[in-house]
């Protein structure tokens, strides 16, 4: 697995900007917790959402071409002799001005959650995007349980993407093979990844001297630990320790179920980040900096640099509430279906794919059209992006795909064809498969 772990030796004083910088992602790695539903969904990378079949009952024993079903034990082959991760290659250097998606990752381990064994799953994923040129970011929630194409194992749930790079040894190891997963799944690129483990979790949530969260609806938790009971939230504001806090966002046992759980960790990363740029807090965060640098070392890592991670937690204070754009993959973009994997039964969600095409673009566009009022040259910003353009003509005037065409060329815009629609449409059509805003 290829980490980037902190520096060993960095001045006290710097401490709180690392902290700062991993707010968003420490307070997103909540632990998720039991078997829900999840979908299929289609493996193209580079492409919108396309249904997976209407058929009542799917066997996915023997799927797609070129696309093998994963086994019950993705383990069960695996050699027992221990052998290193390959490194992957690190992302490139981060400019500072393009948008920077990070895969938030929240393992859930052995030796963290107490009740389970063996390699770790991703039990929260959550997709982090910050746009520097306009001052917004999003956070989109990835169920757990999505069933989805894991580049080179087949069909599988999603959070045994991260388990599976790490017991099979692929190059970067379960952070890479969850950010492919992730990316050909939505479709947008993820350069960076950051998780931590539920003890780093909770120890970092004590550190900051509690968080307060706004419960909208009464709710029962059960804290992990010895002796620990049922706690009853009414509807009101809370100041949650770690362990608190951890149950609370690994509840799943709601009417909402695992909607409601990812809309309460969402609402704990925010609780977090405002505990961290509140001033009164300073002398709490000064006092507990060596244990939070201490947990942060030890708990969570990231491919993110040190100096990237400062850059971004000055970015993200900057950010305005109004301008984090929240998203969870809902009950209104599924439809349930049974299948049938390696002769067992399991029920998995049929999205609707017009539905999350418009949630994804509606959070990794946001704020598209503000660049030119802040001074940013949108058009540089999309010659950054790279995006492969492709031009069809679908009106009656004959070469005009061409010319304009040759007009974006023109622009420094990378432009790989044109060619006839086929038809006549109204109006212009744009199909961003990649989420290219600015482009």
């Amino acid at each position: 697995m290829n980490t980037t772990p902190l520096p060993k030796k960095i001045p006290l004083a710097q401490i709180l900007v690392t902290i700062a910088a991993l707010a968003l992602a420490g307070a997103a790695f909540f632990l998720t917790r039991g078997i829900i539903t999840s979908w299929c969904l289609s493996p193209l990378p580079g492409t919108a959402l396309t249904d997976c079949g209407n058929a009542p009952s799917l066997n996915i024993e023997t799927p797609a071409e070129g696309t093998p079903a994963a086994t019950a034990d993705p383990l069960a082959a695996l050699p027992t002799a221990a052998a290193p991760i390959p490194e992957a290659a690190l992302p490139p250097t981060w400019d500072g001005a393009s948008r920077v998606s990070v895969l938030l990752l929240g393992l859930d381990t052995a030796d963290g959650s107490g009740d389970r064994a063996g390699p770790a799953r991703s039990d929260t994923m959550i997709l982090l995007t910050i746009d520097p040129q306009t001052k917004t970011a999003g956070m989109l929630s990835i169920p757990r349980d999505l069933w989805v194409n894991i580049p080179g194992f087949g069909y599988g749930r999603i959070n045994t993407a991260y388990m599976q790079g790490d017991a099979y040894k692929v190059p970067g190891g379960g952070p890479a093979l969850a950010m492919q997963t992730v990316e050909q799944v939505i479709g947008v690129p993820v350069q960076y990844y950051a998780q931590i483990e539920f003890w780093a979790f909770t120890k970092l949530i004590d550190d900051l001297g509690k968080i307060e969260v706004n419960v909208t609806k009464k709710i029962s938790i059960d804290p992990v630990g010895p002796g620990a009971d049922d706690i009853i939230l009414p509807v009101g504001v809370h100041s949650l320790g770690g362990v608190e806090a951890l149950a609370y966002v690994r509840q799943r046992h709601t009417e909402g179920g695992d909607v409601d759980r990812a809309n309460r960790q969402q609402q704990v990363i925010l609780a977090v980040r405002d505990k961290i740029l509140d001033p009164t807090n300073f002398t709490t965060m000064l006092a507990n900096a060596p244990e939070m640098y201490s947990h942060i070392q030890e708990g969570v890592h990231t491919n993110l640099t040190f100096d990237d991670m400062m850059r971004l937690g000055m970015l993200v204070k900057d950010i305005p509430l109004e301008s984090i754009k929240r998203g969870v993959i809902d009950e209104t973009m599924f439809t349930f279906q049974t299948v049938s994997v390696n002769g067992q039964t399991q029920q998995v969600l049929k999205p609707i794919s017009y539905k999350i095409r418009e949630l994804r673009d509606s959070i990794f566009s946001a704020g598209i059209t503000s660049p030119m009022a802040t001074g940013a040259d949108a058009l540089d910003i999309a010659r950054q992006e790279g995006a492969s353009i492709v031009v069809y003509n679908a009106t009656g005037t004959s070469g005009l795909a061409e010319t304009t065409a040759q007009y974006l060329q023109s622009l420094g815009l990378n432009v790989t064809g044109f060619e006839s629609a086929g038809q006549i449409f109204n109006a212009t059509v744009v199909v961003d498969h990649r989420g290219k805003p600015y482009t």
